[in-house]
């Protein structure tokens, strides 16, 4: 699998951002007279972007009365407190480090809104991953698992895909792949469980990054 790009996802694969979803997913539930969510319910419900994130943590979904209130109380709230408890899982600023020692490309690909995207890879990858995309469907630019956005990145760094390799840790980044035409390489520590990735079919595995980076040379 040798590979001169890699495009990473963000959340569950680069940075564990979960308690800090969580706490913006019950700030809203709250302040809309809904019951609170645990960080395994909202570990489930995280993967298609903010919006399914909201309509899955609300009792009624996307027609729930409170919904576009929750929804714009999400967003006031994360995009103040997205980098409370936020942090890259061991191992990954090593990993990002050796790959552009090596020349390797890089871009992260997220369904989180382009603003926090941005604001956190400006933060944690700055001068390391040059490309980050968020959602931007408003922009007919579709999320994933759509292969809009890993088009768009690749196109950013002037990589092929043949050259590239996606890396997640969900069924969405899988389809996302598959949708590419990409390899791919699935983490063990983000947000979905192994078995569930293997009833779809995955398996290609990494349990710490420094995997990555043997696997593409």
């Amino acid at each position: 699998m040798k590979k001169t790009t890699v495009v990473f996802d963000l959340d569950g694969t680069l940075l564990d951002t979960l308690d800090d979803l969580k706490n913006s997913v019950n700030y809203a539930l709250e302040m809309t007279g809904n019951p609170p969510r645990t960080k395994e319910e909202v570990r489930r419900f995280v993967g298609n972007g903010i919006q399914l994130l909201m309509e899955r943590a609300l009792p009624s979904g996307h027609d729930d009365s409170d919904f576009d209130k929750a929804f714009s109380l999400f967003k006031e709230h994360y995009g103040v407190h997205c980098n409370d408890l936020t942090k890259p899982y061991d191992g990954i600023m090593e990993l990002l480090q050796k790959l552009k020692e090596n020349g390797i490309k890089m871009a992260i690909v997220s369904n989180k809104a382009d603003f926090a995207v941005k604001e956190l890879s400006d933060i944690y990858f700055h001068g390391i991953i040059p490309v980050a995309i968020g959602e931007k469907e408003s922009e007919g630019i579709r999320k994933k698992p759509a292969p809009d956005t890993v088009f768009e990145a690749l196109n950013e760094l002037g990589s092929r895909r043949e050259e590239a390799v996606y890396v997640g840790d969900s069924e969405v980044d899988l389809e996302t792949a598959r949708n590419c035409g990409m390899d791919y390489i699935l983490c063990e520590w983000g947000f979905r469980e192994k078995s569930l990735l293997e009833e779809k079919g995955a398996n290609v595995f990494v349990s710490h990054p420094s995997e990555i980076f043997e696997m593409i040379q």
